[in-house]
């Protein structure tokens, strides 16, 4: 089979297209044949010798969100069988053209959305439902400010919290195209943050009192800016840092009872599985209900992984970019 690999860190051109042995499942795992992998930008960061979400390790190959046709089950499986279209998320050896998962994280792909779609539901769909609802608790009527509104997991966010009966979402993001996109998504208010005083437009448009909860996966200002605009008793999640710093926060900036809280998914997955299954079927409902709709921004064949990456590291998607075998 093909997978990519790389065997130094580096920009996207040390990714490189292999001949493999095709895997064998063992015990409570499924073999998948792929359709379609979403690529995640944690990953990008792991090329470059970044360990974000997982260790960086040589040789490496990157993870994913695969979505595929079971091909072979290993002993003790029984939930899915050979023939399922299902879509789960793997820390390595994703980006191939058969993968190995233990049958207990899969999904069933849900009718009516594509392998493409189908790969924004494990890592970055399971992410956003934690980050707005067990995190941030958002209730219905809140304000809502969402940093990397037109992300593979912004995106999802803004209609998440439209789905949840957000008063008012802003969304933030760089350039009038991303801008356009968060609003066709139902985002209430759109600013650019690459633009000086973007926090000002945020305070005017909540009339000076600042949000009920921010989603930040920037990091650097854009994070400190995040937590100064909330307002007393709001919470800011911090999910990530693409920008790839994590200031420190001034205890000053959150004695007016606000709250500063670091998310993990996979903090989530491990110490509390009963949450992470409802999370699950919520997510799901909403995908199904087309309350959420995952958008793909563009599909390339595998060969061109490195090409994903720079797509990825240029910040120009709107949603999902997607490799296929």
């Amino acid at each position: 089979m093909r997978i990519v690999r790389h065997h130094e860190f580096g920009a996207p051109s040390v990714l490189r297209l292999e001949e493999a042995d095709t895997p064998v499942p063992g015990p409570g795992q499924v073999l998948i044949r792929t359709e379609a992998v979403g690529v995640n930008f944690a990953e990008c960061q792991r090329r470059q010798g970044i360990p974000v979400g997982g260790p960086a390790t040589l040789p490496g190959s990157p993870g994913g969100d695969v979505a595929g046709v079971v091909e072979q089950v290993g002993d003790g499986v029984d939930r899915v069988a050979v023939g399922d279209r299902v879509v789960t998320g793997v820390a390595h050896d994703g980006y191939a053209e058969y993968v190995i998962t233990q049958a207990d994280w899969l999904f069933a792909v849900p009718e009516g959305i594509d392998a493409g779609q189908a790969t924004s539901l494990p890592i970055p769909g399971q992410t956003a439902y934690h980050v707005i609802v067990t995190a941030a608790k958002l209730q219905p009527g809140e304000s809502v400010l969402i940093t990397a509104a037109a992300g593979g997991i912004g995106h999802l966010l803004v209609q998440m919290a439209k789905a949840l009966g957000a008063g008012q979402i802003i969304a933030a993001a760089r350039g009038a195209e991303k801008l356009a996109f968060a609003a066709s998504l139902g985002a209430d208010v759109t600013v650019d943050y690459g633009e000086d005083g973007w926090e000002e437009k945020v305070r005017a448009a909540t009339g000076g009192r600042g949000v009920d909860a921010a989603l930040e996966t920037v990091g650097g200002d854009i994070l400190t800016k995040s937590v100064n605009l909330t307002a007393p008793f709001g919470r800011t999640v911090v999910y990530g840092a693409a920008g790839g710093e994590l200031p420190a926060i001034d205890v000053a900036d959150i004695f007016d009872n606000r709250v500063v809280m670091g998310f993990s998914m996979w903090g989530v997955m491990g110490e509390k599985p009963d949450v992470m299954a409802e999370g699950a079927r919520e997510l799901l409902d909403m995908v199904t209900s087309g309350k959420v709709r995952p958008v793909v921004h563009a599909e390339l064949p595998l060969k061109d992984a490195a090409a994903a990456h720079e797509l990825m590291e240029s910040r120009s998607q709107l949603g999902r970019v997607v490799l296929v075998p």
